[in-house]
């Protein structure tokens, strides 16, 4: 471990014991750590305001990796909208109020976090870094910050967790399920989740067509096509039979023209496949595992009354995510589900969707405390998590900020970026005259009203 390191470590140490104890200002102690290591010509692992840290990223990423991480759908008028919604809403700070002691702590499903503060499920995260989801998850882990694993990760969803516990015995973790066309594969998913720790699974709604995404066009690259983010398929008993199916069937298969390319691609997959490669190479599995997966992937004709199926398969909280519509969220209420989460997907789904932050007093109106309300898309740093918070999100989840400050510094940079977020939201908390971020309401916002309470 060099001397920076140890640094960042002792820093991140000391925000997480204060952020479940009142008395404790993160914020304080993050800027105090930043200011007391210039001192010394120390610098942060990740830029701190996103424009840098996006362009920081960018020189660190292949042109491949850069425009699935930051590309969006169409012309990418709904990433904009989501970053731009926040700038429509301004905080109004109330002052000579105590606000000594700050409490960022918030319960979800029965467990109380260090802050209304989750790291959203993102696939394919080698992308950003060789081995990014477990070192993403251990950054969560060290701060006490729930990590969503993805169903399209590079690490199977076991070795995930056990990275997670290593670091924090019983580190918070949910996971992210794409609902796929196999049913007895959703079930062997959401079973291993279970069994691995996880708290909650998040069924993505809104990805059962992938959305049109120019950047990935223009370059022909589609991670999944290479054998990249697979890696809980290919760890899963059911897809695997499912694999052995379709090798054992005469499914005619496409001619691929022999080109540099195509062999360099061929060469990935069989890499990255699970077991030995000579064996690999012979038995054509691993081309066979990428073409089953594109078969599976998604179910188009998934509907409310599916949702029957995985509560009867699992005894954890079912979160919704990209719910957007307010009678989608009653909808959700009447379902029985134990939240909706409000997301546009990063924009990367539809062009010209309503931004999610302009959705959220529909939502959280909708389903009137009945369930909590969570939020992702367009966070960019810990003010815009107190607007969202008090538009009557009860957590907000961050994305693309996570996956640059991994592409530039890796774990250190995970921790460095929600140590950031952490520390703005809890100055922007005290500056505004709040104690709690759980107090937050439409009163901090000029001509809001406050959101319905629980």
């Amino acid at each position: 471990m060099t001397a920076d390191e140890g640094t960042t470590t002792t820093t991140t140490t000391t925000i997480s014991t204060g952020a479940a104890a009142l008395g404790t200002s993160i914020g304080r102690a993050a800027q105090s750590a930043v200011y007391r290591a210039g001192v010394i010509g120390r610098r942060p692992a990740v830029p701190v305001a996103f424009p840098a840290l996006e362009r920081a990223a960018r020189r660190r990423l292949s042109r491949t990796a850069f425009a699935y991480i930051a590309g969006s759908a169409g012309l990418e008028r709904t990433d904009a909208a989501d970053t731009a919604a926040f700038g429509r809403h301004r905080i109004v700070p109330r002052v000579l109020r105590d606000v000594a002691e700050r409490d960022l702590t918030v319960d979800l499903f029965g467990r109380t976090v260090p802050a209304p503060v989750l790291l959203a499920p993102i696939g394919v995260l080698e992308l950003a870094r060789r081995g990014g989801d477990i070192a993403a998850a251990r950054a969560a882990a060290a701060l006490g910050i729930p990590f969503t694993i993805s169903t399209q990760a590079s690490a199977p969803m076991e070795a995930v967790a056990a990275a997670m516990d290593a670091t924090r015995p019983g580190a918070p973790r949910w996971y992210q399920l794409y609902w796929s066309s196999s049913r007895d594969l959703v079930a062997s998913l959401v079973a291993r989740a279970e069994a691995c720790g996880c708290e909650a699974i998040v069924v993505t709604l809104d990805t059962h067509v992938l959305g049109w995404r120019p950047r990935d066009l223009d370059l022909g690259y589609l991670p999944f096509s290479r054998g990249r983010g697979i890696a809980q398929y290919t760890s899963d008993p059911v897809f695997r039979e499912l694999v052995r199916e379709r090798m054992a069937s005469s499914v005619p298969r496409e001619r691929t023209p022999i080109t540099p390319a195509a062999i360099a691609s061929f060469a990935g997959i069989v890499r990255r496949h699970p077991g030995a490669l000579r064996k690999g190479l012979r038995s054509g599995e691993p081309l066979a595992a990428v073409e089953t997966f594109l078969d599976v992937f998604a179910d188009p004709s998934l509907g409310w009354d599916d949702l029957a199926f995985l509560r009867a398969r699992t005894r954890l909280p079912i979160v919704l995510k990209g719910v957007l519509h307010p009678d989608d969220a009653r909808r959700a209420v009447d379902a029985g589900v134990d939240a909706v989460q409000v997301s546009t997907h990063g924009g990367r789904q539809i062009d010209g969707e309503v931004a999610a932050l302009d959705a959220l007093p529909g939502v959280v109106e909708a389903v009137a405390g009945r369930m909590p309300v969570l939020f992702d898309s367009g966070i960019r740093g810990g003010a815009d998590a107190v607007i969202a918070l008090a538009l009557g999100a009860r957590s907000v989840a961050i994305g693309r900020p996570y996956a640059y400050a991994l592409a530039v510094a890796g774990e250190r940079g995970v921790r460095e970026l929600l140590r950031n977020v952490m520390a703005e939201l809890d100055i922007t908390l005290g500056l505004a005259g709040v104690r709690r971020a759980a107090d937050l309401d439409g009163s901090v916002l000029a001509g809001r009203e406050p959101a319905p309470g629980p």
